[in-house]
């Protein structure tokens, strides 16, 4: 059986997909974060590792005979020292030179649009975009929590834990956020969320995006700010997509695919119904339900790398 590798690496999860020659799933494995600047690069290697195992043991097989492989890791490409580890540690794990390693946000595009000409708004954890046109090569956004990420899980959480302060002091009224974020981290008293989310045992990068929801709920309950911090989210994706469209090099009147990856697009009907309405501003998009999940455009982003390779 001729066996194809995707590997979509996440803030949360990193899913492994493998796929026969036809494009058909014949294995899936699961494993945590591959995002070293949270866990280490250490155990982002390990749990690589631990992946490909999984995926071999459940078809019987080495991962030798694999055809080809396309690893996308989160932040790959935004270090050069770090990425030159990686892309070796992904040899050394296949034991072989049939793959190539990018960043995740190739596995989003690759399956939202099938590896078609256009773009993909990835909204998980982090934020980011990607596309293609013409053998054009363009991403956006995604430059980290610490200053960017805009429109992800990770800045929505960290949009309302702000709300959620200026309401506790006074310089927002109190809305429903509020008893919102008492209540799902148990709070004695509001300042108790120093300690909660920075303190000794604070909470990670994946935890604080999780968070996320407490907004959607309070926006459903009415609360004004929650609102408008999801409007903002939907209003940062478009702009992403936006600066995309010009590094493509797309014309203003040309309509152009639009799709999206990642838990908040997905999930927060609030977020996408912003992002579709702010696009409708801007330029033509055909939008474009998701029509694979990223692990399987991993995969098949593989079967048309190893294509490539062989000249076909």
């Amino acid at each position: 059986m001729t066996l194809f590798l995707g590997v979509d690496g996440g803030g949360t999860k990193t899913e492994f997909v493998c796929v026969n020659a036809a494009g058909e799933v014949v294995a899936r494995a699961l494993t945590g974060t591959t995002y070293h600047l949270q866990v280490g690069l250490d155990e982002a290697i390990a749990r690589i590792g631990e992946g490909v195992a999984s995926i071999c043991r459940q078809i019987d097989t080495t991962p030798a005979e694999l055809r080809y492989a396309f690893f996308g890791l989160p932040a790959y490409g935004e270090d050069a020292a770090v990425d030159p580890v990686l892309d070796a540690a992904c040899g050394r794990i296949l034991g072989h030179d049939s793959y190539r390693c990018d960043n995740d946000m190739v596995c989003g595009w690759a399956g939202s649009l099938g590896c078609a000409d256009g773009i993909n708004l990835v909204a998980g954890t982090g934020s980011i975009g990607y596309g293609e046109r013409q053998g054009r090569k363009a991403r956006a956004g995604g430059w980290g929590e610490v200053f960017s990420d805009e429109g992800s899980a990770y800045w929505i959480a960290i949009q309302g834990l702000n709300a959620f302060t200026r309401m506790s002091d006074g310089r927002l009224a109190q809305g429903p956020l509020h008893g919102a974020v008492v209540d799902t981290l148990g709070l004695a008293d509001d300042l108790d969320i120093c300690a909660r989310v920075m303190g000794q045992a604070g909470m990670t990068r994946d935890e604080i995006a999780g968070l996320a929801p407490i907004v959607s709920r309070a926006a459903e309950l009415g609360d004004a700010v929650a609102a408008d911090i999801l409007d903002r989210a939907g209003a940062e994706l478009a702009a992403i997509a936006q600066a995309l469209r010009r590094q493509l090099g797309f014309a203003e009147d040309e309509r152009v695919l639009l799709s999206w990856s990642g838990g908040v697009l997905t999930r927060q009907d609030a977020v996408q119904s912003a992002l579709i309405r702010h696009l409708q501003h801007r330029a033509p998009y055909e939008i474009v339900t998701p029509r694979h999940e990223p692990g399987v455009g991993a995969a098949l982003y593989a079967t048309m790398l190893e294509r490539s390779a062989r000249g076909r």
